[in-house]
């Protein structure tokens, strides 16, 4: 039984390395250097030279070189992933670019967007692309900083160099430059705890 799964219509670039049980399937392209790891799946789908997919899921999309998916991505709908990009553990794209040296880390959604060169998205990231009847689009400039837990609710543009803190949903459009926060205001009731603790 072979080690993993390669389709004759995949088309393989030099010193690619597919690792055990991976699935790589339709009119896929391995870039020269790549790697693809165990348990991946990838099918309809490009990945760039020297590129490594760990455990990830990746159709009809396309990954340029030099950059890291996963563990546990998924990519799909016509996502695409520009070079020295770093798309992390549970990461989900669909339908959107991200520009070359786009960092998401780690458990972001990121739906029907266009995400500037070397913005950082932060962990737990939601593009809010749906309004429960259709799909909308969110821009964000390059070189800018989206703040943990933020949500981008669409349509929605920020310019470039634009800092979202974290916990903030920003609704309106930014202007280069701009910092946005929005949250609730924190209150502390000392002594209060034990009315809603339960002591074993």
């Amino acid at each position: 039984m072979a080690e993993y799964v390669l389709d004759e219509s995949v088309k393989v670039g030099k010193n690619v390395t597919i690792e055990p049980f991976a699935v790589v399937k339709g009119n896929s392209v391995l870039g020269d250097g790549c790697v693809v790891g165990s348990f991946s799946y990838i099918e309809n789908s490009t990945i760039g030279v020297n590129t490594v997919v760990k455990s990830s899921r990746i159709t009809d999309s396309s990954v340029g070189c030099n950059c890291t998916v996963g563990p546990n991505a998924h990519l799909r709908n016509n996502a695409i992933v520009g070079d020295d990009c770093r798309v992390g553990n549970f990461v989900e794209i669909k339908n959107s670019v991200l520009h070359d040296g786009v960092k998401a880390a780690h458990l972001s959604y990121v739906g029907d967007a266009d995400v500037g060169a070397r913005t950082n998205i932060g962990c737990g990231v939601v593009f809010v692309n749906f309004d429960g009847q259709k799909k909308h689009h969110t821009t964000v400039g390059e070189d800018c900083f989206i703040g943990c837990n933020a949500n981008l609710v669409a349509p929605v543009t920020l310019g470039r160099d634009c800092f979202v803190a974290c916990g903030t949903t920003v609704d309106k459009s930014m202007p280069d430059g701009a910092f946005s926060i929005g949250r609730s205001y924190l209150t502390v009731k000392e002594g209060r705890a034990h009315k809603y603790l339960k002591k074993q």
